[in-house]
């Protein structure tokens, strides 16, 4: 009986041990499934964001604005106020009289115009006989209009003398012109010129409308002038370039164009890229072509560079953070964007992130509208800045523990987090921004221009091109009027000093 009892046991326990294993491989299963559904949730969350900026770059806003429920301005009551009850509802009647005001009063006016334009005068008289009559006044009306560019041929007619005895002719000088012997002037290339790279004027469109003026210009002529003007801009361009190297702040970002390339297939492009290099110092900018997105173009550029470099995430920026004598400075603009592409997902945690960054560039506003030097920012961002910097920091690195390494918000704090010193180093330099958005700006014309002359025709017309954008880019920056600039430039840089080079660029030349 004891032993039939023990064999019972020993049965029960080795059936209890099945069921424990068997629970043990469903609770893993369980687990896995668990694991597999969340991951494939995560997975799903991740290709709907993508599919969602891929929307909004197709058809949606890209104007990166952010609301916040308060103004960051507005000062928080130091208590909390208690709810009233609600007061019985009872109706008053109430009377009164207002002024009512004509539609002329709501009229702002019509447009003033501009005193700087010049002014045609017409004088009217009545039909009516106005002999004898005395004039009491006069009403004036002004209409602004506009006198279609035109075409005009300058002929230079010299006299030619002859020496007596036979002894030679004398005639006068031509004077400088951007092309020897060449028929276009100063103002027709500087039309041709900033009508491609400003305008955004691809040149078969301007080939178009000098034939509704009956003149006809080949192509291949319209590219042998470029060519032959950037040739005589090119050492005005190396010393731009140099200028702006030898300062100790750069802002860098770089952006593709397509070029034509011989070695190509048949139909297809080469993938090259524009880097852009803005000295906020100089308030000049300027373009470099590259044939590739490598560090191998950057790294000629700035292999003398000391000083800020002020880039967004890219890879290549990274390894010049590491040279000796480089600060990285990291663009707040490029880290607010992950957090704004997040809010649609997380929008307690990324509302809160946005609302700093807010308040840290309210700060920014305040230094620029006030008018503060490098040392006055400098003091007023550690004062105010710095404490919203260091209370962002913990609060990303609180979040970023349990957010989901994938997910739009584990992005954007995973963005951060590694670049958090860089992101830091705008504080300790009043002469530094807070982002990259000036270099950004300058690449916005290049951006226009490939949509609508698509792609350059060569390699060496891709350089041409980068010169073109750095001084209309600089024109721009200096509020210079491109057209004005480049054709005074080409009326005096061919017999210009070459020691005195730099007085003609956009910041420099008076007009």
């Amino acid at each position: 009986m004891g032993k039939g009892l023990e064999i019972l046991v020993s049965e029960l326990q080795k059936q209890n041990q099945i069921l424990q294993t068997a629970r043990q491989e469903a609770e893993e299963k369980t687990k896995l499934a668990e694991e597999s559904e969340l991951k494939t949730k995560e997975e799903f969350k991740h290709l709907q964001f993508l599919y969602d900026q891929l929307k909004r770059l197709m058809f949606g806003v890209k104007r990166e604005r952010f609301i916040a429920n308060t103004d960051v301005n507005q000062m928080t009551l130091p208590f909390d106020v208690p709810e009233s009850p609600v007061a019985e509802q009872s109706t008053e009647t109430i009377e009164y009289t207002r002024k009512k005001t004509s539609s002329r009063e709501n009229h702002h006016g019509r447009l003033e115009l501009p005193s700087h334009l010049p002014v045609e005068e017409i004088h009217l008289e009545p039909e009516q006989d106005t002999n004898g009559l005395k004039c009491i006044g006069q009403e004036v009306t002004s209409e602004l209009d506009f006198t279609p560019a035109k075409l005009f041929v300058r002929k230079y007619i010299r006299n030619v003398y002859a020496l007596p005895n036979g002894e030679g002719i004398i005639i006068a000088d031509l004077p400088a012109r951007p092309i020897d012997k060449g028929i276009a002037g100063a103002g027709l290339l500087s039309n041709i010129l900033v009508e491609k790279f400003v305008d955004h004027l691809p040149i078969y469109r301007q080939i178009e409308r000098f034939k509704r003026d009956q003149v006809v210009i080949p192509a291949s002529t319209i590219d042998g002038w470029v060519t032959q003007t950037a040739n005589l801009l090119n050492p005005l361009y190396d010393y731009l370039v140099k200028l702006v190297i030898a300062q100790g702040y750069l802002q860098v970002d770089e952006t593709p164009l397509k070029v034509l390339d011989p070695q190509n297939k048949k139909g297809k492009t080469h993938q090259g890229y524009h880097w852009v290099y803005n000295s906020p110092l100089q308030n000049a900018v300027f373009f470099d072509y590259c044939k590739s997105r490598g560090r191998e173009g950057p790294s000629i550029l700035l292999n003398d560079f000391k000083g800020y470099l002020q880039t967004d995430g890219y890879a290549v920026y990274e390894w010049f953070a590491k040279q000796p004598g480089i600060t990285h400075v990291a663009c707040m603009a490029h880290a607010r964007r992950k957090f704004e592409q997040a809010l649609d997902y997380d929008k307690e945690k990324a509302g809160f992130v946005m609302r700093k960054i807010q308040e840290l560039y309210a700060i920014e506003r305040e230094a620029r509208e006030s008018g503060l030097s490098s040392a006055q920012r400098k003091e007023l961002r550690l004062d105010k800045s710095l404490p919203i910097m260091n209370e962002l920091g913990k609060k990303i690195a609180e979040m970023y523990k349990t957010a989901v390494p994938k997910s739009p918000m584990g992005i954007a704090l995973n963005y951060a987090i590694l670049r958090w010193d860089n992101l830091l180093n705008y504080l300790y330099d009043g002469s530094l921004e807070i982002d990259n958005n000036w270099v950004e700006n300058a690449i916005r014309p290049n951006a226009l221009g490939r949509k609508n002359y698509l792609f350059a025709g060569s390699h060496e017309g891709a350089k041409r091109a980068a010169m073109f954008y750095s001084f209309f880019g600089t024109c721009k920056k200096n509020n210079v009027n491109p057209y004005q600039w480049l054709k005074r430039v080409l009326e005096l840089i061919p017999e210009y000093p070459a020691n005195k080079i730099g007085d003609l660029l956009p910041q420099n030349l008076k007009l």
